[in-house]
């Protein structure tokens, strides 16, 4: 997980009941990603051109997207 704030146990307890906050919390092992981390901001750029590159784009049929995957293997 990244560092932002809402990434916590206390966060569960504001969503669910408190049993249930409990439960869940106790299977939850969090790891945090170092502060420093520069991969992560690659990541993001990455996620950012394919989302306005590829998935802005629709395929206007199903037979269209299995030809295609097809023609590409």
């Amino acid at each position: 997980m990244d560092n932002l704030n809402i990434h916590s146990t206390a966060s569960l307890y504001k969503a669910f009941e408190p049993d249930t906050a409990r439960r869940i919390a106790q299977r939850l092992e969090i790891h945090y990603t170092p502060i420093h981390a520069s991969w992560l901001n690659i990541a993001e750029i990455e996620i950012g051109i394919l989302s306005k590159q590829c998935l802005s784009q629709s395929i206007p049929s199903c037979y269209l997207l299995i030809s295609n995957l097809v023609k590409y293997r």
